[in-house]
């Protein structure tokens, strides 16, 4: 049984009508929660001195390959503190050894705050286990926690 509901949008001040039939909304409900490709690999950073994503703060991810790390990939957090796809695209994650590198010191220095760690490297093991790790960091001038995040 196929059946239409009403929604009803304030925009602007003016009220707006759309009508939408439940299995496309659902379909469309589902996508928008989906991320919109698979990485297996985000980042995400919280300033626990104002309760804030922290907005551009240099990420660097790196792979240990023997004795040697090799830098995979680079980015900067976004407006809510994030990097959803660190991972270079396309590749795959193999079991191994990472490091990301917050670079902290620039952040704090760009906000006016003092540093007490200008670089925070966070090692992981990828074990295979998970198709997504997620690296958050929980950030203060002079303090930091990070945990597996999902």
């Amino acid at each position: 049984m196929k059946f239409s509901r009403t929604l009803f949008v304030m925009a602007l001040g003016t009220a707006a009508h759309c009508a939408f039939s439940a299995p496309l909304f659902a379909a469309t409900a589902a996508a928008a929660a989906a991320p919109a490709a698979v990485n297996p690999l985000s980042v995400h950073v919280l300033n626990l001195q104002d309760g804030l994503p922290s907005a551009d703060v240099a990420v660097t991810l790196e792979q240990r390959v023997g004795d040697q790390w090799t830098t995979l990939g680079e980015g900067v957090t976004n407006a809510q503190g994030r990097i959803p796809a660190l991972f270079p695209a396309g590749a795959v994650m193999a079991r191994g050894t990472y490091r990301v590198i917050f670079k902290t010191g620039k952040w704090y220095a760009d906000h006016k705050g003092a540093a007490f760690f200008p670089e925070i490297p966070v090692i992981f093991t990828a074990d295979g286990s998970v198709p997504h790790y997620h690296v958050p960091l929980l950030l203060s001038s002079y303090g930091y926690s990070t945990y597996r995040g999902n």
